[in-house]
């Protein structure tokens, strides 16, 4: 059917309205389309541009220099050393073991060493290093830097790693650095990036590790170009990090070496401490190791065998172990009845060789007995019945107070590792620890230092320090820290009678003074440097009854680990005191024979600053004490060995 003409019209109306429409559905869309691409492309142009910068571009840290320990002196103790290593990409090499068999012609492998690296190459990327050879000499690393050509992927590096220039003498005083581990990293709570990077080295014990975040310092950080898979380009830019805080110790290199010399393979711990600040002059424990085989990992078998020496040189003695202080205690004990005001010194108790409490016999050491004691002969004879008969006047809460106020049973805050409390026992302690209530025979055994009462050398020195001054002197152990002086801990008045002070320095004098005291053939002559001192023995075993009716068997005759430890602590000079020292000998036997020889020789060398003349021993002892400073010259490393730069 043929549609007439105005139909027609009509149609062709509408379709001319439609592609009217759909034309400016089009344009409209080109626009919108247009005018996004202009909103990216121009308008967001910087936002888009910084995204493409960052898949591009990586941030990577630089480790900081570590910051360096001296002595008081300026004497270096820990340093960074430059580090030499080689490392190689497995991707750049190409045929690993065609290039690692040129690179052994030039530097010794260790073949540990090697595969470690190999098993790591395998199952890193091909583009990371992997190091092959790590603390090699310069020579070395210019042998590989001049045949670089011939070595695909390898790369020569120098970084920095810890040195101990004194080696064993402050091992258990500035402790030593390592790699971290899982271990060191599940203890922090907010681990700083640092230490996620391979083999960065962190403190593990001593001050290395108690200033931790100081000696550590800042990172730095690099960006580098990296490609599609991470591949470095080129580096852009970098900013060095921040050196770690230098730190000044208070201990005197030349003293701290002397004291191991003098300590030599003994089981033994000195503390030398200055008493106007505090400072602690040396502080060392017998036998020690060496650091810096602990830096880079240390070896199976270099650690058993540290790890099983039954001299323990792996403990920091001087602070961690706790020994019963045995008659060093004695002077508590009497200052607690001076202060308590239930004795005088003229007071005597008659010493027969025992003394009965409790239908249980408390024996004297000299089995004799010592006769009629007052304060200065009992301390000078070291009579251990005078202070029987004193703990069951003053009682224990007063011999515990009095400890306490002398340094006992306190942590003192030295940066050092495993410090611990000691223990001056009271009737709760006791109930709480043990469950059980206290007994008076609980008390004689504390008023001479036995039973649960316990002391470490650094107490020990403190205590002698705080009698000599009558203040609370404190060890101080950090001088400063980037030129930063800390404070002074000289301490606060004790509050003690100072006649009462005056009466029991007078009769530690006595014990290296007086021709009866149990010090006196360790005595010191030079007028101006007299010492007062008081020895102790420490019992470590039960003596039977039998025993003591047969006689009790003598020290040298006992097995090394069953022998008394040996005791002595002293002032210097007696008239105006500088120094207090505190020295145990594990098993030594006797205080007098083993520790006393030993805090004499000390002492004159701490006072003197060097080898003391002759003069100042006895003529007795002149021979062995020249025979002595030259065997001790030849073990003590020389400056030009041990001292690499001052602060």
């Amino acid at each position: 059917m043929r549609r007439s003409a105005t139909e027609t019209a009509e149609s062709a109306v509408k379709i001319n309205r439609r592609g009217l429409i759909v034309a400016g559905a089009q344009v409209a869309f080109v626009g919108l389309l247009g005018a996004r691409m202009r909103f990216m492309q121009v308008d967001q142009a910087d936002e888009f541009r910084l995204l493409a910068d960052e898949n591009r571009i990586n941030i990577r840290l630089i480790p900081p220099a570590r910051g360096q320990l001296f002595d008081r002196n300026g004497a270096v103790i820990a340093e960074n050393e430059p580090s030499y290593r080689i490392t190689m990409v497995r991707e750049d090499a190409g045929d690993v073991n065609t290039v690692i068999a040129r690179l052994s012609t030039l530097v010794e492998l260790d073949d540990d060493d090697l595969n470690r690296a190999l098993n790591e190459m395998n199952r890193s990327a091909p583009f990371l290093p992997v190091t092959i050879a790590d603390r090699i000499s310069w020579e070395e690393l210019s042998r590989v830097a001049a045949n670089a050509p011939a070595l695909p992927g390898v790369t020569p590096e120098v970084g920095l790693s810890r040195r101990y220039p004194l080696g064993s003498a402050f091992a258990h005083v500035a402790g030593y650095v390592g790699p971290v581990s899982q271990r060191d990293l599940d203890r922090i709570e907010d681990p700083d990036q640092l230490l996620r990077i391979p083999r960065f080295q962190i403190g593990k014990v001593g001050v290395e590790a108690k200033y931790e975040d100081a000696l550590r310092g800042k990172a730095g950080a690099k960006r580098v170009e990296v490609n599609s898979v991470g591949r470095v380009m080129r580096e852009l830019d970098r900013r060095e990090g921040q050196t770690g805080a230098n730190v000044q110790l208070t201990v005197d290199h030349k003293l701290q070496n002397y004291l191991q010399a003098r300590l030599g393979e003994e089981s033994a711990s000195v503390v030398v401490m200055d008493l106007k600040r505090g400072d602690l002059l040396a502080i060392a424990s017998s036998p020690t190791y060496d650091p810096n085989k602990f830096v880079r990992g240390i070896s199976v078998a270099d650690y058993a065998f540290l790890r099983d020496n039954d001299r323990r040189p792996l403990a920091s003695k001087t602070v961690q172990d706790a020994y019963p202080p045995g008659s060093t205690f004695k002077m508590v004990t009497a200052m607690a009845a001076l202060e308590a005001g239930l004795i005088t010194a003229e007071d005597t108790v008659h010493c027969p060789g025992h003394l009965e409490v409790s239908d249980r016999k408390f024996h004297c050491w000299k089995r004799s007995g010592h006769g009629h004691m007052n304060l200065e002969l009992s301390l000078r004879e070291s009579c251990d019945v005078y202070y029987y008969d004193l703990a069951l006047k003053v009682g224990i809460e007063k011999i515990s107070e009095m400890a306490r106020r002398l340094g006992f049973g306190e942590r003192h805050d030295v940066p050092m590792s495993a410090v611990a409390s000691g223990l001056a026992p009271d009737k709760a302690w006791k109930l709480r620890q043990r469950g059980k209530e206290w007994v008076i025979g609980d008390t004689v055994n504390a008023s001479i230092g036995q039973g649960f009462v316990l002391a470490s050398p650094l107490q020990l020195a403190v205590m002698t320090a705080r009698l000599a001054t009558g203040r609370s002197i404190s060890p101080r152990l950090i001088n400063t820290i980037d030129g930063i002086a800390q404070p002074s801990r000289a301490g606060e008045d004790l509050g003690i009678n100072e006649n009462n002070l005056r009466k029991i320095r007078k009769a530690m004098f006595e014990v290296s003074n007086n021709r009866r005291g149990t010090a006196y053939g360790s005595r010191i002559i030079a007028d101006a440097f007299r010492m007062a001192g008081k020895t102790g023995t420490s019992q470590v075993r039960n003596i039977s009854a039998a025993e003591r009716a047969r006689g009790v068997t003598r020290n040298a005759d006992l097995p090394w680990e069953r022998r008394d430890h040996a005791l002595f602590v002293n002032f210097a000079p007696y008239d105006n005191p500088e120094i207090a020292v505190a020295v145990v000998v594990e098993h030594g036997g006797g205080g007098s024979t083993a520790a006393a020889p030993i805090a004499r020789d000390i002492t004159l060398q701490a006072l003197y600053g060097e080898d003391p003349p002759l003069e100042a021993y006895p003529a007795k002892d002149r021979s062995r004490a020249r025979a002595l400073q030259k065997r001790l010259r030849e073990l003590q490393p020389s400056d030009s060995d041990t001292e690499s730069g001052r602060a």
